[in-house]
């Protein structure tokens, strides 16, 4: 694919995937939409009572959509020009947010523990994770398709302990079902980690952005 250098290219890979992120943040609550219609005279603690998973999943789900639209926003204020991985690896990012109001809806509305669910939920996140990651490692071998205030500025060890520790509550969510998606508690771990690999590829002096 040919590089698009003009503006209005950028602002329409830009535009085009925060529509996308818009539309899949939306859909979270359709099923919570759905469930109210059904609620005649219940009183309104009934209903909490009745869909009380499936809210937990539209709160964290808005979430996780959330901190992925962020991180991929910070991404984007350093970038003047892209090729084409950026934008292969864009549609990858964009397919794992366009998943995660899927397999909540699946993780809400399943019964029991269910690792495969547990996978594919964990799994997207995952996915997002690889791709932002995959975006920064291009820009980092192409300075030039930043601005010239953020080259120089890439963390080359971000996103490795979040792939590192999702990947790991992916596995173990699987082999140890009982514990649920709590393992992904684990990711608070993810700061004192990228904390280390920071020291240990640019030396102690250097601080984490």
């Amino acid at each position: 694919m040919a590089r698009i250098r003009t503006e209005r290219g950028l602002d329409r890979l830009v535009n085009f995937s925060d529509a996308t992120v818009a539309i899949a943040i939306t859909l979270l609550i359709l099923p919570l939409v759905d469930a109210a219609s059904h609620i005649g005279s219940k009183p309104f603690g009934d209903f909490v009572a009745d869909n009380v998973w499936e809210i937990v999943a539209f709160v964290v789900s808005f979430v996780v959509i959330a901190r992925f639209w962020v991180v991929h926003h910070q991404i984007f204020e350093s970038v003047r020009d892209y090729n084409g991985a950026i934008v292969w690896f864009n549609f990858l990012w964009l397919l794992a947010i366009v998943t995660i109001p899927f397999s909540a809806n699946v993780l809400s509305a399943g019964a029991g523990q269910r690792p495969d669910v547990y996978a594919l939920y964990i799994g997207d996140m995952l996915v997002a994770t690889i791709a932002t990651r995959l975006m920064t490692s291009v820009l980092h071998r192409n300075p030039e398709l930043m601005t010239e205030e953020s080259r120089g500025s890439i963390d080359v060890t971000a996103g490795i302990a979040e792939m590192s520790i999702m990947a790991v509550a992916l596995v173990l969510a699987v082999l140890i079902p009982e514990v649920n998606l709590f393992w992904l508690f684990l990711l608070f771990l993810s700061g004192p980690l990228h904390g280390l690999l920071h020291r240990l590829v640019y030396g102690p002096s250097q601080t984490t952005s």
